[in-house]
């Protein structure tokens, strides 16, 4: 399923049903701070990270399993992520989208927020979204929050640093 955008304008009540449409068939791109923190975790970027050529910039993107396009660190068995504490910033966002600019989706409006404009969206084909029973509610300035958040980290994130990452690894490795 792909995202079907709905303005995200006020708080909504969520609770992830495990329907496992966000873990499959995504695009996920990593920063900087996602490799690090799932690194730290005892897991090798060799086996979780790929590349994406976008003009003249390289991106990190989360891997996938081949057979069926799924997050190599969504178990397939309970559902759930295997690295859900530390998991990517996009995967903390989704099933919410931050962009700088309108869609073009009735009832779309800009938020403010921090000296920002931005628009914020939901997808209405998550079964989370007004879930009953919800786990929390999500308010549109949480999401603006960590769309900042990643936007800027994804600005800071470059192969040069992805290499001395990865130097700096293999050594606390080989210390320890």
């Amino acid at each position: 399923m792909r995202f079907k955008p709905r303005p995200f304008t006020r708080p909504v009540p969520f609770r992830c049903l495990y329907c496992l449409d966000c873990c499959r068939g995504r695009h996920v791109y990593l920063t900087l701070k996602d490799i690090e923190r799932i690194a730290r975790k005892g897991h090798d970027p060799q086996d979780f990270v790929t590349f994406s050529i976008e003009g003249d910039k390289i991106r990190f993107v989360l891997a996938i399993r081949e057979w069926d396009l799924g997050c190599v660190f969504h178990d397939p068995e309970t559902g759930k992520c295997r690295i859900h504490p530390v998991r990517p910033l996009i995967c903390r966002i989704y099933p919410f989208m931050v962009s700088r600019k309108p869609l073009g989706v009735d009832g779309e409006k800009p938020l403010e927020y921090k000296g920002e404009t931005l628009w914020l969206y939901y997808d209405e084909s998550c079964p989370g979204i007004n879930a009953e029973e919800p786990e929390t509610m999500i308010s549109p300035e949480e999401i603006a929050e960590l769309g900042l958040e990643f936007e800027k980290e994804l600005k800071e994130t470059s192969l040069e640093d992805f290499a001395r990452l990865i130097n700096e690894l293999e050594g606390e490795r080989n210390a320890g």
